[in-house]
């Protein structure tokens, strides 16, 4: 379901569940492999991908969400919601360096999952992100907002969540949304050296985790009283 692996201080996570749509079982899968990334010590730097050429991640597992007892393979419905947002808050605050590679499609939850890391590297020719919770009768829970926020400009930002609209790699990059693109066999390396080259500021993480939160977490700079990470953290001070 998530593969892991290492080449010198650049540890490489792969999502291997086909569309990589969110479930309980996934959020405690993809929360295993970073207990075992932050157990590394020393320079370090984390990229994500997909084992599917099509999805990076395809967002919440819908079919599940209707019908939890159909899929029970899927996890419990009711601690979802809690754990996947403080996985989210996890992953913005890491204390190494991270990089989506996106080789695929990234909707909803998997947009989401890319923002959330330091960087994101995007496949050029193929393949959208879109928070698509409007085309789907879904409101986006303020912590969400709040993270969307952060990370995009504010045209950029209307234009995601309320338009739905759906940007290509190309057009990813022109609006800042993503901070490099290149073809699928050259995404995935082109991220690794990145990655490399970033690793030494994963080797303090105490300080590379506290500006993080700093700029994220409770009383963060950006935007307001609390940051994305602290909000994500806390979902049931928010109605949604």
């Amino acid at each position: 379901m998530i593969d892991l692996s290492q080449s010198g201080a650049v540890f490489t996570l792969t999502m291997n569940a086909g569309e990589n749509r969110w479930n309980t079982t996934f959020v405690r899968a993809f929360a295993a492999v970073l207990d075992e990334v932050e157990a590394s010590t020393g320079a370090a730097a984390l990229v994500t991908t997909s084992a599917d050429a099509k999805f990076f991640s395809n967002g919440l597992d819908l079919a599940w969400v209707r019908d939890p007892a159909a899929h029970p393979e899927a996890g419990d419905r009711e601690p979802f919601a809690d754990e996947f947002m403080k996985l989210m808050a996890r992953i913005i605050t890491f204390p190494i360096p991270t990089i989506a590679a996106i080789n695929g499609h990234a909707f909803g939850a998997g947009f989401m999952l890319s923002l959330c890391h330091d960087l994101r590297h995007m496949r050029a020719d193929r393949g959208f992100i879109c928070a698509n919770e409007m085309q789907l009768g879904l409101a986006i829970p303020a912590p969400e907002l709040a993270l969307f926020r952060h990370k995009l400009p504010l045209n950029v930002f209307f234009e995601t969540v309320q338009l739905a609209r759906r940007w290509t790699g190309a057009e990813a990059l022109a609006a800042g949304i993503v901070q490099a693109t290149a073809s699928a066999e050259g995404l995935l390396s082109a991220a690794t050296a990145r990655a490399a080259e970033l690793a030494p500021l994963g080797a303090n993480r105490a300080l590379y985790r506290g500006q993080k939160e700093a700029i994220y977490g409770e009383n963060g700079v950006l935007n307001g009283p609390h940051g994305a990470a602290w909000m994500l953290r806390h979902l049931d001070h928010y109605s949604h």
